[in-house]
């Protein structure tokens, strides 16, 4: 790929749904906007309701709308064409020949960008490899949302473990069947009082439906039976995520779900050791499935089983979206300083159920950082 890091970047779209325009910008806008920077100048450029929110949050150089880039064709009333309108009307009195965009670019702007002559240059790095190494100010974020996070997995687990058994073997709180549905909107409603959202939802799965590992979970929980509660919420104002795992069992889990358990616990303790400086995210993956397959556990992917088996990789990178490149898995590269993953071993199957542990770490110097401070194990009375 060649080096194109001096030409001109522009990145656009919705600043409340792009985390990498948001980053640029500060404000998450509902409305279209864009990011224009080039080595001597930074420039957002916004709707002129949100110029003054602009110049108070981000570090542009200057701040403009669209009224004051208009074509000589003026501009459409169509709020989204306009700005990219004016976007490619700035380039072009730049003289941009060529700009650099990433991947999520939309349609509208790289159209109005090439018929005002502006080439477009594709960078796989913009908005990724920046947002991989979190500043400070980002790890602290993710620190705030990982507390919140394991402060509701806290009580919901401690809640499940608590319920009471009716004859069917049922969990019964507060006279209720306890439900996946029923722990997951007291999930949204904790997150709530706490300025936290579950845009994406959370798991709150158990057999069978937990075989497949990425099922939300439906109907009764029972005694005796793994409970895996996987939270992932948004923090309202900074817009950082946490992501936390962990598997409960009310009453005594059955020696198949024990040695699962001792199987994940392994794995993780395996992948953290190699989450550092010099190795790879293929290196940290590669030591999650070895200490599965050890224990005996057998490796599944894409197929959902019966008996308890591998299906998914390591962890993936977070932080203004839940998951960010780059990913814990087979040909995952090297690891970045300031970078932050979730490690998230797990194992699956229809009869037993499934085991999921996962925490939120910081590649350092050293060792990396664990942002939890929870316990793992299965019992949570």
């Amino acid at each position: 790929m060649n080096d194109n890091s001096s030409l001109p970047c522009v990145l656009a779209g919705i600043a409340g749904k792009n985390p990498s325009l948001f980053r640029r910008i500060q404000v998450g806008l509902g409305d279209p906007a864009a990011w224009i920077e080039s080595p001597d100048r930074k420039v957002a450029l916004v709707r002129d309701l949100e110029m003054d929110r602009v110049r108070q949050n981000s570090h542009a150089d200057l701040v403009t709308c669209p009224a004051e880039h208009a074509p000589q064709q003026g501009l459409d009333a169509d709020r989204e064409t306009a700005t990219a309108q004016a976007v490619a009307e700035f380039c072009r009195q730049q003289g941009w020949p060529t700009v650099r965009v990433d991947r999520t670019l939309p349609f509208v702007f790289a159209w109005h960008l090439e018929q005002a002559g502006v080439g477009l240059q594709y960078d796989a790095n913009l908005g990724v490899l920046d947002r991989r190494q979190k500043s400070e100010q980002e790890l602290d974020f993710l620190r705030q949302a990982q507390a919140v996070t394991g402060e509701v997995m806290q009580l919901l687990c401690h809640r499940i473990a608590t319920s009471t058994a009716n004859a069917n073997g049922e969990l019964v709180h507060d006279g209720q069947v306890l439900t996946s549905q029923r722990v997951r909107s007291m999930a949204a409603s904790e997150f709530l009082k706490r300025d936290y959202s579950m845009s994406h939802g959370a798991i709150v799965a158990t057999a069978p439906e937990v075989a497949d590992c990425h099922h939300s979970g439906d109907g009764t929980l029972r005694t005796g039976v793994p409970v895996i509660v996987d939270l992932f919420p948004m923090n309202n104002q900074t817009r950082y995520w946490g992501d936390c795992t962990r598997t409960v069992v009310h009453g005594q889990p059955s020696d198949t779900v024990a040695k699962m358990h001792q199987a994940v616990a392994a794995a993780k303790v395996a992948s953290t050791a190699k989450l550092r400086l010099g190795e790879t995210a293929d290196a940290v993956h590669k030591a999650s499935d070895q200490a599965l397959l050890d224990a005996g556990f057998p490796m599944s992917r894409g197929t959902i089983t019966d008996e308890p088996s591998i299906q998914h990789g390591t962890g993936h990178g977070i932080g203004l979206d839940v998951h960010e490149p780059i990913l814990l898995d087979h040909g995952g590269g090297p690891v970045l300083l300031g970078e932050v993953f979730t490690i998230e071993p797990g194992l699956y199957g229809r009869n037993d159920g499934g085991v999921r542990i996962e925490d939120m770490l910081a590649v350092t110097e050293g060792e990396a950082e664990n942002l939890n401070v929870l316990h793992e194990g299965l019992d949570w009375t």
